[in-house]
């Protein structure tokens, strides 16, 4: 007998009001101890344990499909091939979904790391991989990330991993392609632009309202929840100014669990979607119940 060695697509719909949201999984990232600015190993270790989650974390990376008044959305796209064989999977769950890259008008871009922006650009040959979408980002990420200035200060690592692949990535697109947009921005109809900047310069997240409801793709807010949304004021050691990062966080965290507003992760666990619940100085991530029906 013949058994499978890979899972099902990473495919999962949901209805949110006139539009349908689809999860579509990229894969996942094996992440070291060394992420976090002000966590030990042993801190890592006990609070991923309480969760039964792998130390050092393995994180999942999301991307968001929008279809409805708005057209066909796609919010990150994923890594490609910058992070090896357990990454790189949303142009074959988009596939999955019925899906062509032709069909999705725009891109929204949380931010321009590997793990969201590097499915925009056939590296070898520069072809955009999404032909007739238009990207959407935050001003702030261009300005800095296509500095010549911000380059020339920016180590090694930095300067191949963030500016350069940012620039091979979204260059592309820049002539004819490229919408620039800023905090409070309805980038499109229904879907707000929030700022929430820290991890890079412009990370942003995008707000989406409809039929009365809200949902919040929330980008890079947290990278490993079991840690970040739990201790909201633990850094990453690959944030643009930490300080800020986690300052934001808080704020925005407090916002999304006031007001009850469902979110949608890029590295929450797939599928990625739940609502925040308080738990201690911190927040749990209430992870949304698998649904057969589309609905």
């Amino acid at each position: 007998m013949s058994l499978p060695d890979t899972q099902i697509p990473g495919v999962y719909h949901r209805r949110f009001g006139d539009i349908l949201v689809t999860a579509l999984s990229d894969g996942y990232v094996e992440m070291g101890y060394d992420i976090f600015r002000e966590f030990s190993r042993e801190d890592v270790d006990r609070m991923m344990a309480r969760d039964h989650r792998i130390s050092p974390p393995r994180i999942s990376v999301n991307c968001f499909l929008l279809r409805g008044p708005a057209g066909t959305v796609l919010v990150d796209c994923g890594s490609q091939d910058k992070f090896g064989p357990t990454a790189g999977k949303l142009f074959a769950n988009l596939a999955a979904a019925g899906v062509e890259p032709g069909e999705i008008a725009h891109v929204l871009l949380t931010h321009c790391h590997p793990d969201h922006s590097c499915g925009l650009t056939d590296a070898a040959s520069g072809r955009r991989l999404f032909p007739n979408a238009t990207v959407i980002v935050n001003r702030k990420e261009i300005a800095h990330w296509f500095s010549d200035e911000a380059l020339a200060r920016a180590n090694a690592r930095q300067r191949e991993r963030y500016f350069g692949w940012a620039r091979e990535q979204v260059g592309p697109y820049r002539a004819e392609h490229l919408r620039c947009a800023q905090d409070g921005d309805e980038v499109l109809p229904g879907i707000t632009l929030v700022e929430c900047a820290g991890h890079t310069p412009g990370h942003s997240t995008y707000v989406l309202r409809s039929q009365g409801r809200r949902m919040i793709v929330w980008g890079d807010l947290a990278h490993v929840p079991e840690i970040q949304v739990a201790r909201p004021e633990v850094s990453m050691s690959f944030d643009y100014d930490p300080d800020m990062a986690a300052a934001n966080r808080l704020t925005l965290l407090e916002r999304i669990h006031h007001e009850g507003i469902l979110v949608a992760g890029m590295h929450i666990h797939f599928p990625g979607f739940g609502y925040l619940v308080r738990e201690g100085a911190g927040y749990r991530v209430a992870t949304e119940q698998w649904q057969f029906e589309i609905r």
